[in-house]
């Protein structure tokens, strides 16, 4: 695990300085180890946190005829077997590392060696004889890969506080991400906050020859709900459930350091812990955060059973408003970016926690994504519900209602009532349900009346739907999901939050193989009815750890890491906000329209979108202090 950087560019520059400026600024990715790397108009630098070949993983790493440079970042979990294929192919191996893995497929496959690599990764590799550069993320975007291009210069980070960095990217704001971060809460692919830097999407790679072309970025894969489907009987299915994620854990466990596991008390994470204690002979640590509010907000009793249950070393940190408060400050820091996740800096604490006792640690993200988690049980019994509607006459359910309510000159809803009788797929493409929505475009209008964008962020969701190679309406709602909500969010606090204390995080849910199995099952896999007739989602999950999971923990509903700072916010907390934004020096308050704000702050004990609202705008403008 790594933090990388780099700069190629077809000018004469000197770049010697550039890349070791760029990686001080990412020290904490990379604490034990930096390495560095010229050529004409090229230069590469890293940070190592040593987890696997702890003697031997030096960065950056050459191929055997030195015409091959690469700087990765992350874990590639299947580099033994595939040390085992290029060595008999006739490639040589001066190290362990999976980082050579990777460099000796390059030679061998070139783009198409992503294709071989199962892991989560971003790296880049410089071709000397053909001046190519060439970078790659991993499929599903468990680690960033950010990367700026003005024409002439390319320059890319695993952070963006180290392209900022390099004094080559102007500190110039880009509207579009904040219109967006308006509604999502976090600023979605492929923009940052910052323009002319974006991010590299998930399953993409990019090729550049220095001296004369254009950044060529492509799409090398993409979660195939299309393919062919195997018939499985309930008990074949969840044996081979079974087998698929258990190897997943053995993999993610491979490490020549201590490794530990995230246990909120869950279902998802409960599950990992289960499968560790499955696969490894060795005693682990577990690690919970609660505050001490109590209530919902303290999930820990969960999480002691479940480790009890297990035998694990558990862990815990209860934390108050004030220390939650007095993380924020570095929150900013390590997020590069606004988002207003308030269980980002709750992650953060915890991973403090977890950093005095292990280098790696797994975690639950992404079982909600491809296991259908969430409140789905409610849009389960609306589609059915809906489709017993479309079974009545059209007459009765479109024509009559629709005249009415022209006459009425209610055309929200017309609109509603001509979504309604579409087919489901369509109608998800029309009604987009999705995770955030915090303002509509016509409400950041009336917010920020002196933007000029007319864009509609709805219609980025929109595209996923459309996109989704399924018109099975629940993997298509999850194609969704998985798209930007499970990157953006969810992997984006998971790998800025762990790194800020020099930890790797891995997420077994997400292991491409799996992920693809599970994207072939029926949805009656993932969500179905129980005996008493109750939707029960995760249903092959929920199958999994009936034999090994506390039944308290399998039976609970999901809080997704509770925090009370909606609550403190309706309370006092939401005046010193309010004060903060319309502080004369405030970024917010110059840039949004000042009645507007008040509103929100005066509403906020009544409604609890308000108060998420006023926490958003906390967080951007907090944002706004620290790096404008």
């Amino acid at each position: 695990m790594c933090g990388i950087v780099g700069v190629a560019t077809r000018s004469a520059r000197d770049l010697r300085g550039i890349p070791e400026r760029m990686t001080a600024t990412i020290v904490h990715r990379g604490p034990d180890d930096d390495g560095f790397y010229y050529d004409r108009g090229v230069g590469l630098g890293m940070r190592r946190l040593s987890i696997i070949d702890l003697s031997g993983g030096h960065q950056p790493l050459s191929s055997e005829n030195d015409q091959h440079w690469i700087v990765f970042n992350g874990e590639i979990y299947n580099h033994e077997v595939l040390h085992a294929e290029l060595s008999k192919a006739g490639h040589q191996f001066r190290t362990r590392s999976d980082t050579e893995a990777i460099i000796h497929a390059f030679e061998s496959d070139g783009a198409n060696c992503v294709h071989r690599f199962n892991g989560m990764f971003g790296f880049a590799i410089w071709d000397v004889r053909r001046r190519r550069l060439f970078l790659a993320r991993d499929r599903l975007g468990v680690k960033p890969l950010y990367y700026a291009w003005d024409g002439e210069t390319l320059v890319f980070a695993s952070e963006i506080k180290a392209i900022l960095a390099s004094g080559l990217v102007k500190r110039t704001l880009d509207q579009h991400a904040l219109w967006h971060y308006l509604t999502f809460g976090y600023v979605p692919t492929p923009l940052t906050m910052w323009e002319g830097i974006r991010k590299l999407p998930p399953a993409h790679h990019l090729t550049l020859d220095v001296d004369t072309g254009e950044p060529q970025v492509q799409r090398y894969w993409d979660i195939p709900y299309d393919g062919p489907r195997e018939e499985l009987t309930d008990d074949q299915e969840l044996a081979e459930f079974t087998e698929r994620f258990l190897d997943s854990v053995r993999l993610r466990l491979i490490a020549d350091v201590p490794v530990g596991i995230f246990l909120s008390g869950g279902l998802d994470s409960s599950a990992v812990a289960a499968a560790v204690n499955e696969v490894h002979n060795t005693r682990l640590n577990t690690f919970s955060i609660a505050f001490r509010d109590g209530g919902r907000y303290d999930e820990t009793p969960y999480a002691r059973q479940v480790a009890q249950a297990l035998g694990t070393h558990h862990h815990e940190v209860h934390i108050g408003r004030d220390e939650y408060l007095g993380a924020i400050p570095a929150f900013i820091h390590h997020s590069d970016e606004p988002l207003s996740d308030q269980a980002t800096i709750s992650l953060m604490l915890v991973s403090r926690l977890a950093a005095q006792h292990v280098k790696v640690v797994l975690s639950g993200e992404g079982a909600d994504e491809v296991l259908a988690g969430y409140d789905l049980e409610r849009m389960m019994t609306h589609w059915q519900r809906r489709e017993r509607l479309l079974r009545w006459p059209r007459a009765l359910r479109s024509t009559v209602p629709s005249v009415m309510f022209r006459l009425a000159r209610r055309p929200d809803l017309v609109r509603r009532l001509t979504a309604a009788n579409l087919p489901l797929s369509e109608q998800l493409i029309a009604t987009i349900p999705y995770m955030t929505r915090f303002f509509s475009s016509e409400e950041k209008r009336a917010l920020w009346p002196g933007s000029s964008d007319t864009c509609d962020s709805d219609e980025l969701v929109r595209g996923y739907y459309r996109r989704a190679p399924t018109r099975e309406p629940l993997q298509q709602l999850l194609y969704a999901y998985c798209q930007d909500w499970l990157v953006e969010d969810l992997l984006m606090k998971a790998d800025k939050m762990t790194m800020a204390s020099s930890i790797e995080l891995r997420v077994p849910f997400l292991d491409y193989r799996l992920v693809e199995w599970l994207a072939t099952r029926p949805p009656a896999a993932k969500i179905r009815k129980d005996s008493n007739g109750v939707w029960r989602t995760k249903y092959l999950l929920r199958q999994f750890c009936a034999s090994r999971v506390p039944q308290s923990v399998i039976e609970r509903s999901k809080e997704g890491f509770p925090s009370p700072v909606r609550q403190w916010i309706q309370q006092d907390l939401g005046a010193s906000i309010e004060r903060d934004l319309l502080a004369s020096d405030s970024f917010v308050g110059s840039l949004f329209d000042r009645g507007r704000l008040t509103s929100i702050a005066a509403n906020r004990e009544a409604s609890a979108l308000d108060a998420n609202r006023l926490w958003l705008l906390y967080v951007l403008n907090t944002w706004a202090k620290h790096w404008l």
